[in-house]
This record gives structure tokens, sequence and C-alpha cells, in this order.
């Protein structure tokens, strides 16, 4: 299948990996938590009769260009702006039986300049919600050189994060750093070393994780993924970074759990019956040759599933 239309200003990755993942669902709903611009949806629509999907964004310009990519299918789906850790939990359609969440950045939101998004933007946005407060614009001229050096390290796990901060303090003592293009200078400056990846990469990672509470986000879906449990449900998360994928990685493994007693108990007193399901991929899937040669921005996905329900 074809995983970019003509329509489509992005392209959604691991696209033959996520139909796979819900090929065998019965009918009912799949929650696409991070409807983007409804690559995976349109996707999932078109392959599977049987399927209908509930579609979260927070950015009010991908639903309102979805809403138009999925007017064929309206009586198929429901969109819902907010975020999706919070709107899962009120979700009443049934029966769901897969969650889908792309944590990347969509193509169009990196593309275009005016989102702040962007190596080469005049503005430091960053907002996938347009109309929260926080903007890193804020986060580059107000946080302070041990908060920033903070984000850095533990958001961006890049090594030389104090001497980054330290830059960035010096540089806006003289004037605020107002455009992607002057943030990305100081990367080139500081972090250069010769690689393929641009330098500033992590830098502009770790501040939009930041903007948006990304890593809390993905906490917050987990959580609500726990409390509701949907019976035989597939959950498919994508994820592009080592911090997004542990924490996917660690809180699936731990639904496995079948004794949940203190590792330090002489012996087991919970009945070994609490594990809420079973992980689907042994590996995380991540994209292949000709995937990386359609869409260089898929090299870092990867893609991780687990079933609700199903134990071994």
């Amino acid at each position: 299948m074809n995983s970019k239309t003509d329509t489509s200003p992005h392209t959604p990755v691991l696209l033959n990996a996520v139909l796979k993942s819900f090929s065998q669902t019965p009918p009912g709903y799949v929650i696409d938590c991070t409807l983007g611009y409804a690559g995976h949806s349109s996707a999932l629509l078109e392959q599977f009769d049987h399927l209908n999907i509930v579609g979260i964004d927070r950015d009010e310009e991908a639903l309102s260009f979805s809403r138009q990519r999925l007017q064929a299918h309206t009586d198929r789906c429901s969109l819902y702006k907010g975020s999706f850790a919070q709107t899962l939990s009120t979700v009443i359609e049934n029966p769901i039986v897969g969650i889908l969440a792309d944590f990347g950045v969509s193509s169009l939101q990196l593309d275009k300049k005016e989102r702040g998004f962007s190596f080469e933007s005049d503005t430091l946005d960053m907002r996938m919600d347009q109309k929260a407060a926080l903007t890193a614009y804020d986060v580059v001229n107000s946080y302070g050189h041990e908060k920033l050096c903070y984000i850095f390290k533990h958001y961006g796990e890049i090594s030389q994060a104090q001497k980054l901060a330290e830059e960035i303090v010096r540089i806006r003592m003289q004037s605020p750093l107002s455009s992607g293009k002057a943030l990305s200078e100081i990367a080139k400056n500081v972090l250069y070393n010769g690689g393929k990846i641009h330098p500033a990469t992590l830098m502009f990672q770790a501040i939009r994780i930041e903007v948006n509470d990304e890593l809390r986000q993905i906490e917050g879906l987990l959580d609500a993924l726990e409390e509701r449990r949907f019976s035989g449900a597939i959950v498919s998360l994508i994820t592009f970074h080592s911090l997004e994928d542990r924490l996917v990685k660690n809180r699936f493994k731990s639904w496995t759990k079948q004794c949940i007693c203190d590792p330090n108990a002489l012996r087991c007193t919970c009945g070994k019956n609490h594990a809420l399901g079973k992980i689907l991929t042994k590996k995380p899937v991540v994209a292949d040759k000709e995937e990386l040669a359609l869409n260089p921005r898929s090299r870092s996905a990867k893609l991780r599933s687990f079933r609700f329900g199903e134990t071994d």
C-alpha cells in the first residue's frame, strides 16, 4: 500500500506495520490518540471495513485538515480536540478494539516555519496546541541555566548540556533569542561534531518535549490505558527516541507481571494472576530499507504492540 496520498502533507511512519498490527481485530473502534493529518486513520478505514476511528489531537490545524480528509468516512469516525491522556478516559464509543499513538511531530509541523519547530524558522514556538501558554521562546529566554541544563541533559541526552545552556544564557543577555535559525546556530557552534545528524536536533527535541510536556503526556496515556484495560484491545505505540521507547517498553513489561508481591517477600501471596495481557512485539518494529529511502524521518521510529486480556 502506498503510505502517502496526494492530498496528505504528512507521510505516516511504519504504516504497513500499523495495518498489520490491527489486521486481526474484530469489528469495533480504533482510538487514534495522535490523529495528526489522519495518515494512519485513513489507511485503516480504507483497508478494514469493519473498523471505525475515534481520532484525538490537540492541534486544531491538524483536526481541520483531517475532517476534510476523512469526509468519505464521516459515518465511521469521530474526532475530538484535546490531549490524548485526558480525552482517552472520556471516550464512550464501544467496543474499543485498538489504540494507536504516533508520538512524532508531523512533517507539516516541522516544515511550516511559522510553527517554530524548524531549524530555519523565523519564530520559536513549538506548541502542538497553539492555545497553550508555554512556547519555545519562553523556555529559551526565561529558563535559568540550571533548568536549561536539566532539559538538555534529560530530554535531549546531550553530553555538553552545561556548555550549551551557558552559551544560550550568555547570548540572550545581549538580546532575546527569537528564531529557530538563531538557536540552531548556537548548537552548530557548541555541539557540531561532523556527524550526519544536524547538531541542533537533540536540543530542539529537548525544548519541544518541555513545551508540550510530552513525556508526562505519554505516562498519562499509559496510566489511562492501565485504568481502562480495554478487554482484547491491541495497543500499538510508535516512539521516536529512547526516552519515549523506554517508557512504553517498561510499562508493557510491567503489564505482563503475574506476581505483584514485594521482590523481597519470602513467598508469593498475591495469587500470581495479575498480568493484564501479552506483549505482541518481542522487539520493536522499525522501518525497512524501502521506507527509509522514501521517508528518512522514519529512521528513529519504533513500534511496540500489546494485547489486553491475553496472557501466556
